[in-house]
């Protein structure tokens, strides 16, 4: 049967998720292999800290989990290193909560269909507040301005530029039925939590362009990510021993942080995956 979990397992699964995510080698994000974009690991790592305790209080609604953990976070590193985390992690630790006697997905399924007015104003105040564009350039509902919408029904208007926001309006689809397989078949070949995460990375990238480099340089990055990353991907398929792989992640990251890309969204994504599996998403 599946259980609802207590307080402190929301705490330490989200905290475990953000910490295998940054030990994993991802080419042009921040990890403990490279840091860069002018932000740092221990950025990250606090982040991660002052954002557990509002994330997973449970006399927050939905919407107040996201705005009071991305406060915390910007109050404590003065700038925007997890707003997408924090957007895809929310539910699902709220459904990690709620759930009983029903699985994770099913959990969250129930949460995305009963968002509110409220919660659209408080999480429109948190991407204020991070200031990261993208949600916010929308026409129909412009960030600065009172919601109109539930959560829900602006991340399905946010959908079409923003693979974060097509998660709230495809039950996390990509994560619960292409990550999560990935993860766990990396998992399983070499049991290593932080070679899995890089191998989610490395194939979302090779299938799916990164919201953030989009919102940045529009398409004129994803040819070249997505070759990087199928070659890596593959590698990863073949190799015995991932870490003979370091260099060539090595290359990758410099030269995709000599252009100033930054797979931002997808990192975001992997930490998701993680923390599903961590929450018995399978």
């Amino acid at each position: 049967m599946n259980m609802a979990k207590s307080r402190q397992q929301l705490l330490e699964a989200y905290k475990h998720a953000c910490e295998i995510e940054l030990q994993a080698f991802k080419p042009g994000n921040v990890s403990v292999y490279a840091e860069g974009h002018g932000m740092t690991v221990e950025d990250f790592r606090v982040s991660a800290k002052v954002s557990a305790e509002a994330i997973t209080d449970p006399r927050n609604t939905l919407g107040e989990k996201i705005y009071y953990a991305v406060k915390a976070t910007r109050e404590a590193v003065g700038c925007n290193t997890n707003l997408g985390i924090v957007l895809l992690c929310a539910p699902l630790l709220q459904a990690a909560a709620d759930q009983s006697g029903v699985g994770l997905r099913a959990a969250l399924r129930n949460i995305l269909k009963n968002t509110t007015l409220a919660d659209a104003d408080w999480v429109f105040r948190a991407i204020k507040l991070a200031s990261p564009g993208g949600l916010g350039e929308s026409k129909q509902q412009d960030v600065n301005q009172a919601p109109g919408v539930t959560l829900t029904q602006a991340m399905a208007i946010a959908s079409e530029k923003d693979r974060i926001a097509k998660q709230y309006i495809t039950n996390y689809k990509d994560i619960f039925e292409f990550s999560i397989l990935r993860y766990n078949e990396i998992l399983y070949r070499w049991g290593i939590s932080e070679w899995a995460a890089v191998s989610v990375y490395t194939r979302l990238l090779s299938r799916f362009p990164d919201s953030h480099i989009e919102r940045k340089y529009g398409s004129q990055f994803n040819e070249l990510v997505s070759s990087r990353m199928t070659k890596a991907d593959r590698a990863l398929s073949k190799i015995n021993r991932p870490e003979l792989l370091t260099a060539l992640l090595y290359a990758i990251d410099q030269e995709f942080k000599a252009s100033g890309i930054n797979p931002g969204t997808t990192a975001d994504m992997t930490v998701a995956t993680v923390l599903s599996v961590i929450l018995g998403g399978h």
